[in-house]
């Protein structure tokens, strides 16, 4: 679409970003709730059991992750799983991060490492789903008994060729997938004087689709009888008492602050 680049308004770039992002918002809202509610009682599933929740994503994908790790009004047991040189953008050069998400092995070695076991729930997000990293990253979870939630877009598996050796997606080795309804490209405008599409929108509706997860896990725990284990804000007052609480009694499913 194109634009006059002033702004304000819904004639503008910037409103026609923010209406290509609502619409991207209201197709997930009414396109993926038996997805998040699938997403949100494997959850609530792997809590109750005493599992433990692990969020993984690669480059900006890993934004998406990060946001539901420590939050305020989030679930307190959510860990990051970290891979060195993908977790955001600021290993140097940049480009590596992108380079070792195309390494077959490294997700094995990964997993190897980290605390991650058979009970717990692995949420991976990855844009294009195409990537060797998590598409092994999922394979391999799931086959040592983790419960694997995939958030991806599926329009890349019919516009674009899997990069891992078993010629998969993501989608292919998940419990349940969560399409995030990004174009390929993740550029929502043109403009005819600009030689590229630009204005990504993956991480605002990724970020509000794994939001409506964690908000329906909640209620799922609570409708079990399971008090949730929330954060609250350490900036209002009592929040870094409630969350002292909540990390003496779930420590033992804590890693961000060992």
């Amino acid at each position: 679409m194109g634009g006059t680049g002033s702004a304000g308004g819904h004639g503008t770039l910037s409103g026609q970003f923010f209406d290509a992002a609502i619409g991207l918002l209201e197709r997930v809202r009414d396109e993926e709730g038996e997805s998040v509610a699938a997403a949100s009682e494997l959850l609530a599933d792997t809590v109750a059991d005493g599992g433990r929740l692990f969020a993984f994503g690669a480059g900006h994908s890993s934004l998406a992750a990060q946001d539901l790790v420590y939050r305020a009004g989030g679930l307190a047991l959510m860990n990051l799983l970290t891979v060195p040189g993908v977790v955001g953008v600021d290993v140097m050069p940049a480009t590596l991060g992108s380079a070792l998400e195309r390494v077959d092995g490294l997700a094995s070695a990964v997993l190897d490492c980290s605390p991650l076991r058979a009970g717990d729930a692995l949420v991976i997000i990855s844009l294009s789903g195409r990537n060797a990293l998590p598409v092994e990253m999922a394979l391999t979870a799931r086959s040592r008994g983790v419960k694997v939630i995939g958030v991806t877009s599926l329009a890349y598996t019919t516009a674009t060729k899997p990069r891992h050796s078993s010629g998969t997606f993501l989608k292919d080795h998940c419990d349940v997938v969560l399409d995030s309804k990004i174009s390929v490209g993740d550029a929502e405008l043109t403009l005819d004087a600009v030689p590229a599409p630009f204005a990504p929108a993956s991480t605002v509706v990724t970020s509000a689709l794994l939001q409506a997860v964690m908000a329906t896990t909640a209620a799922a725990l609570t409708a079990r009888g399971i008090d949730p284990p929330l954060l609250r804000s350490g900036n209002v007052d009592g929040g870094l008492e409630w969350n002292d609480q909540v990390f003496e009694e779930y420590g033992d499913r804590i890693f961000y602050r060992q």
